[in-house]
């Protein structure tokens, strides 16, 4: 089980069972000071057990409920701006098997200093027993407001992935001008797996290779992998192509973790505006969103573009409209063209959770000897050159540590993460 400020996940039955649920979320009603929570689910097989459960300690705690069922994160996320606290029923990218809890308090997700309250074990009495309401959400009127309306009609083809988007991405393009073709609808019967940026998205690529441009989601349908011209685009391009939509707003100030493609910090500096660099994280980059009054950004390696005047989480479907919106015009091929002078790798190695630190601390010795700047903000990177970087950090989500590098040369890129997975597996050898 990894409990983290991503949320609680494991493997539901094995090291996620529900007595687990009633723990964290007893814990969890101390923080919910409006006494409300809204609370929604993926489509996982375990998710409606895991969502009773949940509810049913909360009210029971004297929390009122307001139930939205199967629904993409970004709309519970952007209902608990209403409510002050939400509750999502979902392990986000990790396979079926998989599920967990992300925890919103005032419209975000928790931080590093409320984890804890949530993990360790608290008693909480309360007299009153909490109601428990289902309510529809105003998200696709409120994502059209934002976009606007999209000319030319655009043909595009979504790939739901089996998940939540289902009845959200689909209907808000359509309503903003789109043609739509809608695949993998439902999760029986699906031809990939829940994440696409792992995916090769070969039905995807087909279907869309005839149309403007394909967008495919995961389950929770937080993150948005594009597919243009018969290519899968890297995960960094759909926070790219947000960042232009942000640009051509007029906003200056971004956010971006520190595993986002320098591609996308250069291209925002050449147009005026400035960028400060998170630990990675959705929850870390709005954190250091809001210290800093930050008007967008996101995290390139999981597909995740922010805007915080919506959304204080990963928006892959107002992204989408976003994306929809820019289509034609000259703006969304320069972003597309910029970043393809760029090669990235994002690999990774098994490894138990308790040598992750270890892992950690050998390989900063040796890098440190190599690389001329390290920044240990999270893991360790390494600095090679202004077009070459290489990140070693632990999995918030997983247990295994992730390797990402980045280059303007893609033979250097290989050459780099070669040696890199190298030190790691020999470090792991060592003290396991």
């Amino acid at each position: 089980m990894k409990k983290t400020i991503s949320g609680i996940r494991g493997i539901f039955g094995k090291d996620l069972h529900l007595k687990d649920i009633l723990e964290f979320c007893n814990n969890f009603s101390s923080l919910i000071k409006s006494q409300k929570c809204v609370i929604g689910k993926d489509t996982r097989p375990s998710g409606s057990m895991i969502k009773d459960t949940a509810s049913a300690v909360l009210m029971k705690n004297g929390i009122n409920m307001f139930n939205l069922e199967t629904v993409p994160t970004p709309v519970v996320f952007r209902e608990a701006r209403k409510y002050g606290t939400g509750l999502v029923i979902s392990s986000s990218h990790n396979p079926i098997e998989w599920n967990g809890m992300k925890f919103i308090i005032d419209g975000r997700g928790i931080n590093e200093k409320e984890l804890p309250q949530i993990i360790e074990h608290q008693t909480i009495l309360k007299s009153k027993i909490g109601i428990e309401e289902n309510i529809s959400s105003s998200y696709i009127d409120d994502a059209e407001k934002i976009i606007g309306n999209v000319e030319n009609q655009p043909e595009i083809v979504v790939d739901i992935g089996g998940g939540a988007a289902k009845n959200f991405a689909p209907n808000l393009l359509k309503r903003i001008g789109c043609k739509v073709k809608v695949i993998n609808e439902e999760l029986l019967g699906c031809s990939r797996g829940p994440d696409p940026t792992s995916d090769k998205l070969s039905e995807l690529i087909t279907t869309s290779n005839n149309k403007e441009i394909g967008f495919a989601f995961d389950l929770d349908g937080d993150r948005l992998v594009v597919v243009k011209n018969g290519k899968k685009q890297t995960p960094d391009v759909t926070l790219g192509l947000g960042i232009v939509k942000s640009l051509e707003l007029g906003y200056r100030k971004f956010v971006l973790s520190i595993d986002t493609s320098v591609s996308i910090e250069k291209f925002i500096k050449e147009k005026g505006g400035t960028v400060q660099r998170s630990k990675v994280g959705e929850a870390n980059v709005i954190d250091l969103m809001l210290k800093t009054n930050a008007q967008a950004g996101g995290e390139g390696s999981s597909a995740g573009f922010i805007l915080p005047e919506f959304n204080y989480c990963r928006e892959g479907i107002l992204t989408s409209g976003l994306i929809a919106s820019m289509l034609g015009n000259e703006k969304f091929t320069e972003i597309l063209n910029y970043m393809d002078n760029y090669y990235q790798i994002r690999d990774k190695i098994k490894a138990d959770s308790n040598f992750h630190d270890k892992i950690i601390e050998n390989i900063s010795s040796k890098l440190s000897k190599e690389y001329s700047e390290i920044i240990t903000m999270d893991g360790i990177k390494g600095i090679i050159d202004d077009d070459s970087w290489i990140l070693i950090r632990k999995s918030n989500t997983e247990d295994i540590i992730r390797i990402s590098a980045e280059s303007n040369s893609e033979e250097k890129c290989k050459k780099i993460v070669k040696h890199t997975l190298k030190l790691v597996k020999e470090s792991y050898d060592q003290i396991r």
